[in-house]
Order: C-alpha cells, then sequence, then structure tokens
C-alpha cells in the first residue's frame, strides 16, 4: 500500500451516518481533505456494497470497519468479500477470534485480487477504545487495558495480520513490540480546541487522545469522527487536524 507523503494521508474521516445520502453529501465537503473515509457497520448496514462504490467515487480510499468475529470459514469468506471491493483500503476483524479465525482471514485478504495487484491491508481490533478496565473486567479481561492490548497485537502479527486498531495509549508498546512495518490504527482522536460542544457531547470513548500524541507515539493512521462530524465548519476542523498531524511529523 503506497500513499502520498502529504499529512492527509493519515487521516480517515469516520462517516457514521445512518444514509448513503447524508454519507456522500458530508464527504464531498471534506474528500480533497482526507486520505479514507472509514464505513462501519451503520452505513453499511443502511446502503450495503453501494456505499464503498459510491465513497470511492469520491478520490480517497475506504476503510471497512466491519469488525468480523466468528468462526474461522465464515470470517474468512466476509474478508473475501470485502477484498474484491474496489477502493477498499483497510479492512478488519476482531484479534479476540483467536489465531485460527486471523490466520483465515489472512489467508483470504489477497485470494480475490488479480495477480500482481495491490491487495487491501488487514486490520485486527484489540479493545475497544470504549472499554476501560472496569469494562475490560466485566466480560471476563483481567489486567490493564494495554498489557491486553499488547498481547492480542502480537498474537495478531504472528498469524499473519498487517496492523491493528489500538487506542493511542497502547501504540507506543505495539510499535516496541511488533516493529515498525506493523500498522497501527488510532480511534477515539480528540483535538484538544473543540469548536463544538456537540463534538464531544454523549462521546461513549474511554481512551482517547490528541492528533499530535497519536502521531508522536506511532500512529500509522488516525480514525475522526465526531470532532470532524459535528463541527460548525467540517472543511475547517479537517484542516486544522491535517496542520496537526503535519507538524507532529
Amino acid at each position: 500500500m503506497t500513499f502520498d507523503a502529504h499529512p492527509r494521508s493519515s487521516l480517515i474521516v469516520a462517516l457514521d451516518f445512518d444514509s448513503l445520502n447524508s454519507a456522500l453529501k458530508f464527504a464531498k465537503q471534506i474528500a480533497d481533505l482526507v486520505g479514507m473515509f472509514k464505513i462501519g457497520s451503520q452505513l453499511f448496514t443502511s446502503a450495503g456494497p453501494a456505499a464503498v462504490r459510491e465513497v470511492t467515487a469520491l478520490g480517497p480510499g475506504v476503510f471497512l470497519d466491519l469488525k468480523f468475529h466468528d468462526i474461522p470459514n465464515t470470517v474468512a469468506g466476509a474478508v473475501l468479500s470485502c477484498a474484491a471491493m474496489t477502493g477498499v483500503q483497510l479492512v478488519n476483524v476482531h484479534a479476540l477470534g483467536g489465531h485460527a479465525m486471523l490466520h483465515a482471514a489472512v489467508q483470504a485478504i489477497g485470494a480475490g485480487q488479480p495477480m500482481g495487484a495491490d491487495r487491501p491491508r488487514l486490520l485486527a481490533v484489540t479493545i475497544l477504545t470504549s472499554m476501560d478496565q472496569k469494562a475490560m473486567r466485566d466480560v471476563g479481561l483481567g489486567g490493564p487495558p494495554q498489557t491486553r492490548v499488547v498481547k492480542l497485537a502480537k498474537l495478531a502479527k504472528a498469524a499473519g495480520v498487517d496492523g491493528v486498531v489500538a487506542s493511542v495509549q497502547e501504540a507506543r508498546a505495539i510499535r516496541k513490540a511488533c516493529g515498525r512495518d506493523f500498522l497501527i490504527v488510532t480511534p477515539g482522536v480528540r483535538p484538544k480546541d473543540q469548536d463544538s460542544v456537540a463534538a464531544t457531547k454523549s462521546d461513549d470513548q474511554a481512551r482517547t487522545a490528541t492528533p499530535t500524541e497519536a502521531i508522536k507515539a506511532g500512529a500509522d493512521f488516525l480514525v475522526v469522527g465526531r470532532p470532524i462530524l459535528a463541527a460548525t465548519d467540517p472543511r475547517a476542523a479537517t484542516q486544522a487536524i491535517v496542520d496537526e498531524i503535519a507538524a507532529a511529523k
């Protein structure tokens, strides 16, 4: 996967909309300022593969964020279908699915690509950034988040996965454990200065950080949603984040 040297290549904007028309109307405002758009379960459930086709047509690539977590054969089939969609550059599964599931996804990610074609990169979700240590204990996961996240990242790398989705707080430890070529995608990115109260209202992210902190910690890609979606001037909010990424690099 190759990206231009512009800082915008590190910015992924989450299109958290329940209709394709709304998502496209918003995305067109900032398409020239971002590296990728993230299509998650909300938009994909509403619009399906059409969302990928139409968002891709705007120019940026797509991070298809569907977090597959099932038996290995089912996940392999789902990943194969995702990889065949034009424009998908990143796709993810849950690391908690285990080594066999992760390995099945790795085998599937390039199977549907023509010989020599650049395949999407496969990511493993570690621990959701909405979960803190108490929430982890509630589902039977002991120990601090960083310990669990790094263990899952090492499991994913051993299975052949290209990288992980993890919070900024764990990025340095993942980089140390998994090396420079292992991709780190960090959600929960929140600029210090918000121009909209709505951007932080009802925020369910428990482990967050600023764009500067994310880049300095070793993140390759930053996923930003509400700080841009809820901004009074989305272009200005997007440009400010790109500028911050540039300064941090």
